[in-house]
Order: structure tokens, then C-alpha cells, then sequence
């Protein structure tokens, strides 16, 4: 098992949540891939979204699949001037590639919002620290897992 993968189940297990990664045929880097390999939805897929704020810090914005963040409106819940983050630093800060950055068992703890589209469902879809692992979780237990603020952020595809 990879370490990404490792941490994800770690994150879990500590959270008391009795959630296990699957292992997809083929990749889930998209979220389309994501719910084609889950039999789902599109909105029930949380892509982790991450931003680097002026401040040198990243921020993770949990997205449904069919939306998109809003640059201005997650800036003004930042509280800074938020741009693209570069890939080495998101692995470096959180331990997951791009592709399968997972919204739990981060190396280093991020601020997190979440959309509020999330709960709509019972259950979703995240990544597990993998491009083809996933885990289906409800999505208040996962905003209590990643000690996240629902708020409004995004915006529709």
C-alpha cells in the first residue's frame, strides 16, 4: 500500500470512521472518471481544490463534481489574494500528487471549505491519496474529518 494511501486510511480510522479506499480499474483523477468508476452522480465526487494564497499558504476548497470554485468568493473566505498552486508545493504540504489529493490525511493541516452542494447527498466520493483509489463517505462526517467550513464558494460548470 502507498504511503499517500496509508495516511488516508490513517485519517479514517482515527476519526472512528469505518470508510475503506477502493481500488478503481482504471484511473480517477477526474471527476467524471471518478463517478463513471463509482456508479455515481456527478455532484457526489469532492475534488480537492487547492490554492495558494498570498501568504505563501494553501487553501483546500471541497468541490462537488459539476462545480467549479470561484476564484473572488474563496478569496474573500480566505482572506487573501489566492492563485494557482504549484504542484511540488502541494505534495510537499499535503503528501498527495494532483490527481489524487484526498480531503483527509494531509502531512501539514490546511484551512478547508466545503460546498455546501456536498450535502445534498448521503453519501459521497473522494480520492484516497491515489489517481485510482476512492472512498465513500457521508458528507458530515467527512466536513467533521477535515474540520471543514461549509460555505458558498462555487459556482456551477
Amino acid at each position: 500500500m502507498s504511503r499517500s494511501l496509508d495516511r488516508v486510511c490513517a485519517a479514517l480510522a482515527a476519526g472512528g470512521v469505518d470508510a475503506r479506499p477502493v481500488e478503481m480499474p482504471a484511473e480517477t483523477r477526474t471527476a467524471e472518471q471518478a463517478a463513471a468508476a463509482a456508479g455515481c452522480a456527478l455532484d457526489q465526487i469532492v475534488k480537492s481544490i487547492l490554492f495558494a494564497g498570498a501568504d505563501g499558504g494553501l487553501r483546500l476548497f471541497l468541490t462537488a463534481g459539476g462545480n467549479r470554485v470561484d476564484a473572488g468568493r474563496a478569496a474573500a473566505l480566505a482572506g487573501v489574494t489566492l492563485g494557482r498552486a504549484d504542484p511540488d508545493r502541494v505534495r510537499a504540504v499535503t503528501g498527495f500528487a494532483i490527481g489524487g489529493v484526498a480531503p483527509v490525511g494531509h502531512l501539514t493541516p490546511l484551512p478547508v471549505w466545503m460546498d455546501p452542494r456536498l450535502t445534498d447527498f448521503a453519501q459521497v466520493w473522494a480520492a484516497a491519496g491515489t489517481p485510482r483509489h476512492i472512498f465513500a463517505i457521508a458528507p458530515d462526517v467527512l466536513r467533521r474529518l477535515a474540520r471543514a467550513a461549509v460555505a458558498e464558494f462555487a459556482e456551477r460548470l
